[in-house]
């Protein structure tokens, strides 16, 4: 009896090439890629290899690098509904934060420095960048929707943030071991919290001359008691409030650590009695 070949599926073989080419671009470096390497990391003939990619391994190396846009883009799976969690989360996916991510990253970074001065890979390096300054930027509008905001400084931002992803990148592919998940979220939480407290609620504009509104009567009595009875956060509260962190400490005036109480008017009911 003819024993029949095994089927073999032509994508799985590419990704298996594609991994066994990140693998020696973690280790070696990208210009230490050989179609000779690879089939010593994959087991299989370099023919094989041939018959998927052609006879040059840039064809190899092309396709490498549209994996690993793949992967990284398709990182972020869920998403929060909140505009500024929302971005948290972007982040947080981009940053590679396993194993696997880091050489995925090393690999990506090797292939835009390697971009600079090749064009066969600077246009998908530049679409790339391209395509997430823009997701950012839109992310932020959002963020930003209920403060009052001009362009430029919308533009400004936003390459903060993507510098802050620029900069979890670079750093993670000189780095032994990849970055931790709570350590990135935190940074970016607390970077878009300080980007908030810098520009007034919209609702301000026009009666506080650019100034955060302070909080009074009813709403500063529930602050006072949210943040005494439930321990909720300033961060959480100034987002709950529309108000800057600022005003928040304001309003918990003699509650916070370190912080000396300062007097507080009640107005009475009726008329103030006058001193006999």
């Amino acid at each position: 009896m003819v024993a029949v070949p095994k089927r073999v599926d032509p994508d799985a073989r590419r990704e298996q090439v594609a991994d066994a080419v990140i693998d020696e671009i973690a280790e070696h470096g990208l210009r230490s890629v050989t179609l000779a390497r690879i089939a010593t990391r994959t087991g299989l003939a370099i023919g094989s290899i041939r018959h998927y990619f052609g006879d040059h391994v840039r064809e190899v190396m092309r396709f490498t690098l549209g994996v690993l846009i793949q992967r990284a883009v398709g990182r972020a799976t869920t998403m929060s509904d909140d505009p500024v969690t929302r971005i948290a989360d972007m982040v947080t996916f981009a940053t590679p934060t396993s194993e696997q991510e880091r050489k995925e990253n090393a690999a990506l970074v090797e292939y835009r420095v390697m971009a600079r001065t090749d064009p066969e890979f600077a246009a998908d390096s530049a679409a790339m960048s391209l395509a997430a300054a823009e997701v950012i930027r839109s992310l932020l509008r959002q963020a930003l929707a209920d403060r009052v905001v001009d362009e430029e400084s919308l533009h400004r931002e936003a390459l903060l943030l993507f510098t802050l992803i620029e900069g979890f990148s670079f750093s993670t592919a000189l780095l032994s071991a990849p970055l931790r998940e709570a350590d990135v979220r935190a940074v970016v939480t607390a970077t878009m919290e300080r980007l908030r407290d810098a520009y007034p609620p919209a609702e301000a504009e026009g009666r506080y001359r650019g100034r955060p509104p302070a909080l009074a009567g009813a709403q500063l009595e529930e602050v006072r008691s949210a943040f005494t009875d439930h321990g909720t956060s300033i961060a959480a509260l100034a987002r709950a409030h529309g108000v800057s962190r600022a005003a928040i400490r304001t309003a918990l005036t003699g509650l916070l650590p370190g912080q000396p109480g300062l007097p507080v008017l009640i107005p009475t009911e009726g008329p103030a009695e006058a001193s006999s």
